[in-house]
């Protein structure tokens, strides 16, 4: 599957003031509802939980909001290939050109091959041309320059992870801003 096409086993968290906050598992998204985090807005078909003989039936979340306010921040960033191309701003570290998220990896700059572990540290955003230049060699090595070093962000803005989508289930259309499906 595209790694740019969201599954229908996602959900799109809102914040409070209905504004999209971030994109997490299903199950996450259940766990936040059962702790009372989250109010469910908008289901997929797919049914998660039936029980007949109470006349129960839950349906996969596919749109939920936070019943608290967040900060315009989220603080701890955690580590994922989403958060890496949000923090390079969605741009190839080799070759400086921005593009869709459905065109980008991302690269060890100490290869794996060579001890490089999968951490802020040592992993950029890259192009797939310039992933492949690149190899299992380190920047010097291809004599490719790095725009800026990895870094372990403090905060990320919350919006931009679903505006980097290229393609959303219809049921996230009414809760996304027409600007932030043209990518």
């Amino acid at each position: 599957m595209n790694p740019n096409t969201i599954s229908p086993t996602t959900t799109l968290i809102l914040n409070s003031y209905m504004a999209p906050h971030r994109v997490c598992c299903w199950q996450d998204a259940v766990t936040e509802l059962f702790t009372g985090k989250v109010e469910v807005l908008a289901e997929y078909d797919e049914v998660i939980y039936k029980n007949e003989v109470r006349g129960i039936e839950m349906k996969m979340p596919a749109v939920v909001r936070l019943l608290k306010a967040t900060s315009l921040f989220k603080r701890g960033v955690k580590f994922s290939r989403i958060n890496v191309m949000v923090r390079d701003s969605f741009v190839c570290q080799y070759c400086g050109k921005k593009h869709r998220m459905d065109e980008l990896n991302y690269d060890h700059v100490l290869p794996r091959a060579k001890g490089g572990k999968t951490v802020w540290e040592n992993i950029v955003t890259s192009c797939y041309p310039c992933n492949d230049k690149k190899g299992s060699k380190t920047p010097a090595e291809a004599k490719m320059r790095l725009l800026r070093a990895p870094f372990r962000p403090k905060t990320l803005p919350l919006e931009r992870p679903v505006l980097a989508l290229r393609s959303v289930p219809e049921e996230w259309r009414p809760f996304i801003p027409d600007e932030s499906m043209s990518a």
